[in-house]
């Protein structure tokens, strides 16, 4: 069987964020098999295939700033969603002590 690419591994990444939960960018590198490839997966979200599958939303930066080029309807859009599952936003942030997955 083929090794799955890394944007694959990304996305399986991603999948494991709860509901409720969010991961930075290096976080999901790590998870996906390189911690430093966190621009590999700003790339991979930006092109996500199946964003209603695929929680692109909850990815954050390592400061908990939302993505200001979310691809998906924009930060506005980012903002929306997380704050449908429960996560507070102010000034375009999450608090990732209280919302980051473990």
């Amino acid at each position: 069987m083929a090794e799955k690419t890394m944007y694959a591994r990304i996305y399986d990444a991603v999948r494991l964020i709860p509901l409720g939960k969010v991961a930075t960018y290096g976080q999901i590198a790590a998870m996906a098999g390189n911690g430093n490839a966190a621009r590999v997966v700003g790339n991979a979200l930006h092109v996500n295939p199946s964003p209603g599958e695929i929680p692109c939303h909850r990815v954050v930066n390592a400061r908990g700033r939302l993505a200001p080029g979310f691809a998906f309807g924009g930060s506005g859009e980012q903002k929306r969603l997380l704050e449908a599952e429960g996560v507070e936003v102010f000034d375009g942030c999450v608090d990732l002590k209280k919302y980051q997955m473990r």
